[in-house]
């Protein structure tokens, strides 16, 4: 998987996919009603809640040819929280401070709730 770069005028800067991720994490973490960061294991079926030191395992990053970064993001709420407005808030919080610390095109945010 390519990583993401931002070009200035002396050079490039490229910025691993597990920095993003890290990012991702620590941003989603910080809004009202997320319990934490989920790590779907597909082997055995079950969501483990993730401490801060693997924020990564449950934040898929994709870089697509034209360098523009779509992320997928898997998170536990809090009971009795709406769904709909903490993702809403996710997807705001994501795309815009990735962007600012980054410089870089956010093309999507996905949400999974587990």
């Amino acid at each position: 998987m390519a990583n993401a770069s931002v070009e200035f005028s002396k050079g490039n800067v490229s910025i691993d996919n597990e920095v993003i991720a890290q990012i991702c994490g620590i941003i989603t973490t910080g809004c009202y009603g997320v319990v934490g960061i989920a790590n779907a294991s597909k082997t055995k079926g079950i969501t483990a809640l993730l401490i801060k030191d693997t924020y990564s395992k449950g934040v898929n990053v994709y870089v697509s040819p034209d360098k523009k970064i779509s992320v997928d993001i898997h998170i536990i709420v809090e009971y009795g929280v709406n769904i709909q407005t903490i993702s809403d808030s996710i997807i705001s919080n994501v795309k815009y401070h990735l962007a600012f610390m980054t410089g870089l095109e956010i093309d999507s945010v996905k949400v999974f709730v587990d």
